[in-house]
């Protein structure tokens, strides 16, 4: 996974100096709420019905063990035990206060993570595909290209106040595991004829109370147009989008009002007047950014395991599980395991301080210290060796986190509703936990 160099922490490190004097401010009563509402926005936090929420970034999902050990000590410490993943890929605690938020910062940027632009009218999380890097059905890993897009736009002066909140996911699969038709942005990673890497690039998509799939506006990208493509479309978004009424702001409603053909007229007289600027990242960055997301070596493994056999023969909990929670890895004799956040009678997404800790030390011990999260709120362990199924699987079923529902009904995405935000109408979480299946959206 990507770390941070001098200059990213010096970053991240001013940026917590700077809100702990904005908290301070508004404590003391120098700010009001409405002064100080951009100001926390830009730095995750919301102010919910009960209580300020702050949502941590992880970018394209992918986390260290010893970033995760971090978040459960940033549950147990400042918030009620326990954290809330998201569908973009993040993490959010519920109960901070508002003087210690600027401390939850500090720690954070310790351990090379940050809440900057996971709200506001900005570029949001990155976020990718689940299993990239570890599958076999990908083009190539799409997260180096996530992680540039994640440079290029934080703290992009042109982009940090758009019409609306702005998202972009990546996939390099054959199957859409990023849900990419369902973005602002969605790029699908491909080759062309000649084997030359590039994009797929579908923009206007979005869920909501107007959900609209995405629309392809270039079929091909080269991978050399990359960022000087994306920062054409978002100048016709910020000219043209609407800010006279935020639920009509979003750029779905811009194409499905423009007209794809127009908007993809707008968009390459756009990209004409920039494409020869140089925007675009030189191939020796792109080579640094995808050393970072080399792969482990793994060795190549038996794909059938003894004792995984007979453990499934034996404990049909245990071989629901492994046909549910585990997919195929490039590497023969190893899956990628996800853990279900969606316990039966539990409330999705939510993970305790001591489930976090357990997930980190599995990922210390079977997954080389890496995890992710995927947009469906579950974790993964990727990169495990099959003839360890067994082990981990009795230690989260005795967590509480051995539940073989991935992909079935019970897996279902829940909004937090009314028990956290004002503009809810349900409190969804209560209905979620009185009847696993009584919920279908």
């Amino acid at each position: 996974m990507y770390a941070y160099d001098d200059y990213d922490h010096a970053l991240v490190k001013s940026r917590v100096d700077e809100f702990r004097d904005q908290v301070e401010r508004r404590v003391k009563g120098e700010l009001t709420e409405e002064e100080f509402r951009p100001l926390r926005l830009m730095n995750g936090l919301y102010l919910q019905l009960h209580a300020y929420m702050l949502r941590v970034a992880v970018p394209y999902g992918t986390v260290s063990a010893d970033q995760m050990r971090r978040l459960a000590h940033i549950a147990r410490r400042y918030d009620k035990g326990y954290g809330h993943f998201t569908t973009r890929q993040n993490i959010q605690y519920n109960w901070p206060k508002l003087s210690e938020t600027p401390d939850i910062l500090e720690e954070l940027a310790e351990v090379e993570m940050h809440a900057i632009q996971t709200s506001g009218n900005c570029i949001r999380n990155v976020t990718t595909d689940q299993f990239a890097g570890a599958t076999a059905d990908e083009v190539a890993d799409p997260r180096p290209y996530a992680e540039l897009l994640r440079q290029w736009s934080s703290f992009h002066p042109e982009f940090s106040f758009l019409p609306r909140k702005f998202k972009f996911a990546i996939t390099a699969a054959g199957t859409d595991r990023a849900a990419v038709k369902w973005h602002d942005i969605g790029l699908i990673l491909k080759t062309n004829d000649a084997g030359a890497i590039g994009f797929e690039v579908l923009v206007g998509g979005g869920m909501g109370r107007t959900p609209v799939i995405g629309k392809t506006v270039r079929e091909f990208l080269p991978e050399a147009d990359f960022l000087s493509y994306m920062e054409a479309i978002l100048r016709v978004y910020n000219e043209h989008g609407r800010r006279d009424n935020k639920y009509k702001a979003r750029i779905k409603i811009l194409v499905e009002a423009t007209g794809t053909e127009e908007f993809t007229r707008q968009v390459e007289e756009e990209w004409a007047k920039i494409k020869h600027i140089p925007i675009d990242v030189p191939a020796e960055e792109i080579a640094r950014i995808t050393a970072f997301f080399s792969p482990p070596p793994l060795p190549v493994l038996a794909d059938e395991d003894e004792g995984v056999n007979t453990l499934a023969a034996k404990n049909f909990i245990f071989a629901s599980w492994i046909t549910n929670n585990t997919n195929p890895h490039k590497v023969p004799g190893h899956v990628n395991v996800t853990i279900s956040l969606k316990p039966h009678g539990g409330i999705a997404g939510d993970a305790t301080a001591e489930q976090m800790d357990l997930v980190a030390a599995l990922a210390d011990e079977y997954s080389h210290s890496e995890l992710r999260i995927s947009h469906e709120q579950n974790l993964i362990l990727p990169h495990v060796a099959k003839k360890d199924l067994p082990a981990i699987w009795t230690d989260l079923d005795e967590a509480g986190l051995g539940t073989a529902n991935v992909g079935l009904l019970t897996d279902m995405i829940v909004c937090p509703g009314l028990d956290y935000c004002a503009l809810a109408n349900a409190a969804l979480s209560p209905l979620r936990r009185r009847s696993p299946s009584a919920l279908t959206i």
